[in-house]
């Protein structure tokens, strides 16, 4: 059955509606409600990792514990997120051809 035509109660399909998984969260990593969690091995490490807080204005919680192992990775995720592939458009059938012979793309390169 189609999610047009829901038999039921109004509410109750609001309330389904409304649950989930939602991915287009408003909340973003790195801010005052959801501070990164880090583990430092150094003061030194710790005092490149603020400077680097401060610079792209992110807030975490750092500890320093020299008997765990190292991590930043969530820092790294904030700081390195995956760009979008984009490609170019191929052009229509009756447009200019790219080649440069003046032709209409249909006639020389399709």
């Amino acid at each position: 059955m189609s999610k047009q035509f829901f038999k039921g109660r109004i509410e109750t399909r609001q309330n389904h509606v409304k649950s989930g998984y939602n991915v287009n969260r408003e909340i973003k990593a790195g801010s005052e409600e959801a501070p990164l969690n880090l583990i430092v091995t150094s003061e030194a490490r710790q005092t490149e990792i603020e400077a680097i807080l401060e610079q792209h204005q992110l807030v975490a919680t750092i500890t320093l514990d020299a008997t765990q192992q190292e991590n930043i990775v969530e820092l790294d995720t904030v700081l390195n997120k995956p760009q979008p592939t984009t490609f170019e458009k191929t052009p229509n059938r009756n447009d200019p051809c790219t080649c440069g012979s003046g032709k209409k793309y249909k006639k020389c390169c399709a």
